[in-house]
């Protein structure tokens, strides 16, 4: 019989193996993970058990093993009729709930009719206008039987109203309603940016459909905190865990400070997180985000245990997807599934393959769903209550997570709350650190992503995508919102408008108000601007972070050969390079626009940061008044084909065709002649490394150095 191995002399063999190399990984959150975890890491630290407070193990006792977890996808599709069609061709197929995907104009506030969205329209989700697009969204889906997620922010109040009466006109009462509406608003001055009204009557509008649901609609989560965008706009885990946990205590104090019993309303409290590639760092942080979340709300002053549990959705992550060899694509979706599985979530959505250039098709779609049905189905992983509890790993990183995530949250505190910090812009600036610093070790090399970094195809081949029709989507929708108008009382209409406007001057229920609104026809835009005239509109300038990505590239040839390109141009025009980064249309997810501000100013380009929301005409004028060289469009929900002809159109009417205009971010290969014909000078898609793309954009203006990978060779 053999003695027991020692610890000692496991690393002298490993230590052997590996010829004295460190394995320990360092990770973007601080967290020094070694190669090898016992039971010595986990002698102080108990899990507990599933369905019992801290409620780490998981919020039931029996989890999967008495029932799996919900299957939802996340779609909308141009009009209510297409996305009907859609979601009932799902729900045939095996998808259990709905989670409803907006266009841009609607988070926004505006109708389909309003100038500022005419590349919006249908993009990225689904136009509703009206109560009879709600309807028509819902056909023959019984709102009493199914469950509605509604991902919506800005918008909240109509949106949420039109969903009242839609399933009032069905025949179903409002408590019967199921489902969730997002309504997280701090996460949205943070990263996402589809906000409307200021910080503070934004929170009144949080506080005020927290009231009407819990008086209401006692089976609907009148609000779900999203880390989801966060980790999308490059947290890292530990901070998306922290400021989701710490937006979540804001949320509840608010409305407990408008008059409402805490245990009244939290346990209709839910939670969206974000799964990544990071395989066991997600499963400990959904973990440690439920002990989290216990600890918070005892603090509160919680007394149910209902109240303290977290309830999560949660979705594979959009930002891990590949334009190139897409198909890694399905790996990566199944892995990221098995994470928020192995974690605890309490429904999913799956990315399809398609998602990192555009709208799913229905072969996508069909994948992403049948992911989750196999895991359920075939894989025998629900059989066992939270089978990786009590693994040494997981464990430990639990609680390390537990412990960093603790000390963000008391800082938050700290500085008066989540909305106080929001509004010093720290969190952003902790995140927008995280994302540069990720985005250089991608085009480094550092972080291997298959397929664009590391084991390329000498070729790509062509992959069918949906193209929506804006252009017929938008005609359809304002044909549809003057059919409505036309068929309402408009004194009573008007009425309940004014009766809104004046309880948003005074404490009245905005939602309550909107609900009437929404029975007398009125339109999601007459409805947001109603509050706008009362509340205003809120508007931003992204404010880049510097010197993060540079400091990453500094010692590398091809980053020094750059900055003596750019000194060369302003030595020769006598003044630096300048570029406007431009943010066009309704779309407000900027982390792209950010990284290609951050990286060219490191760089030495003088770099303008143009406001977002802006109409092509606005962008045109920003970029003439700032005698920029070159404008870079930044497109993510798919407005490029009418945006950026309009931009170059304005351009050349002004005499000012000399400024050059490139277009990067979610650009199918599809739509590059398009973008060429027009006079787009340079395209950069999804995974472009920026140190190359700087290249291109010095050689196109005029300086003449040779291709990045030349210098590198």
């Amino acid at each position: 019989m053999t003695d027991k191995p020692t610890l000692d002399q496991w690393q002298a063999a490993a230590a052997k193996e590996v010829k004295g190399r460190d394995l320990t990984w360092h990770t973007p959150e601080g967290i020094d993970v070694k190669p090898l975890y016992t039971a010595e890491d986990v002698a102080d630290i108990d899990p507990g058990l599933p369905g019992f407070a801290p409620f780490t193990r998981g919020v039931r006792a029996s989890m999967y093993a008495g029932r799996p977890w919900t299957i939802r996808q996340y779609a909308g599709f141009s009009t209510a009729e297409a996305s009907n069609a859609f979601y009932r061709r799902n729900l045939a197929a095996g998808q259990k709930g709905l989670s409803v995907a907006f266009d841009l104009a609607t988070h926004r506030g505006y109708d389909s009719d309003h100038p500022r969205v005419t590349g919006d329209v249908g993009k990225a989700g689904v136009a509703i206008d009206t109560i009879d697009d709600m309807k028509i969204l819902f056909d023959g889906i019984p709102l009493d039987k199914m469950s509605v997620s509604m991902t919506m922010n800005g918008a909240v109040i109509p949106i949420l109203a039109f969903f009242i009466v839609a399933g009032e006109e069905q025949g179903v009462p409002q408590h019967l309603l199921d489902g969730t509406i997002q309504n997280d608003i701090l996460k949205e001055f943070m990263v996402r940016n589809t906000y409307i009204y200021p910080p503070a009557p934004s929170m009144r509008i949080i506080s005020d459909i927290i009231g009407y649901t819990s008086a209401h609609m006692p089976k609907f989560n009148s609000i779900s905190i999203s880390g989801y965008h966060m980790q999308e706009a490059g947290a890292t885990q530990l901070q998306e865990l922290a400021f989701t946990i710490a937006d979540g205590r804001e949320y509840a104090k608010a409305a407990m400070a408008s008059g409402l019993d805490l245990d009244a309303f939290a346990g209709r409290l839910s939670f969206f997180f974000a799964i990544g590639m990071n395989f066991f760092m997600e499963i400990a942080k959904l973990r440690a985000a439920r002990k989290l979340w216990h600890r918070v709300m005892t603090d509160l002053g919680a007394k149910d245990e209902r109240s303290k549990m977290l309830r999560t959705h949660c979705q594979t992550s959009g930002v891990s997807l590949t334009e190139q060899d897409p198909y890694n694509n399905v790996i990566r979706t199944t892995v990221e599934a098995m994470a928020a599985m192995l974690g605890g979530t309490q429904s999913l959505h799956t990315n399809a393959l398609d998602e990192a250039i555009a709208l799913p098709t229905d072969f996508s779609a069909r994948i992403a769903r049948n992911t989750q049905i196999v895991l359920q189905e075939e894989t025998g992983m629900t059989k066992v209550v939270d089978p990786l509890g009590g693994s040494y790993y997981i464990e430990s990183l639990t609680e390390e997570l537990v412990d960093k995530a603790w000390e963000i949250i008391q800082r938050v505190e700290a500085e008066g709350g989540m909305a106080q910090a929001v509004a010093a812009g720290w969190p952003k600036a902790m995140i927008e650190e995280a994302s540069a610093g990720r985005a250089a070790r991608v085009d480094k090399g550092e972080d291997v992503i298959v397929g664009v970094n590391k084991y390329k195809l000498a070729e790509q081949d062509p992959i069918d995508i949906l193209d929506v029709d804006n252009v017929a989507v938008r005609e359809s929708q304002i044909a549809r919102i003057a059919r409505s108008k036309a068929g309402r009382d408009e004194a009573k209409c008007t009425a309940a408008l004014d009766a809104l406007r004046e309880g948003a001057r005074a404490t009245a229920n905005v939602l309550g108000l909107a609900v009437e609104c929404a029975r007398q026809r009125a339109t999601l835009g007459e409805i947001s601007s109603a509050m706008e005239d009362v509340f205003g509109r809120y508007d931003t300038v992204p404010t880049p972070v510097s010197g993060i990505y540079g400091g990453a590239h500094e010692f590398d040839a091809a980053w020094q050969g750059l900055k003596e390109g750019v000194v060369s141009l302003e030595t020769r025009n006598g003044r630096k390079p300048r570029m406007l980064v431009a943010k066009m249309g309704q779309d407000g997810h900027d982390r792209g626009a950010n990284l290609v501000s951050s990286a060219f100013g490191d760089l030495g380009f003088d770099v303008v940061p143009g406001p977002l929301f802006q109409t092509p005409a606005e962008a045109a004028e920003l970029a003439i008044a700032r005698d920029v060289d070159v404008v870079g469009a930044s497109s993510l929900a798919a407005g490029h084909k009418t945006l950026i002809p309009e931009l170059i159109g304005h351009l050349r009417e002004a005499g000012r065709g000399d400024i050059k205009v490139i277009a990067g971010g979610v650009i199918p290969a599809q739509d590059y002649q398009v973008l060429r014909d027009a006079g787009v000078q340079g395209i950069f898609g999804p995974g472009t490394n920026l140190v190359e793309a700087a290249g291109d954009v010095l050689r196109l203006l005029g300086h003449n150095m040779p291709p990045v990978e030349e210098v590198v060779e």
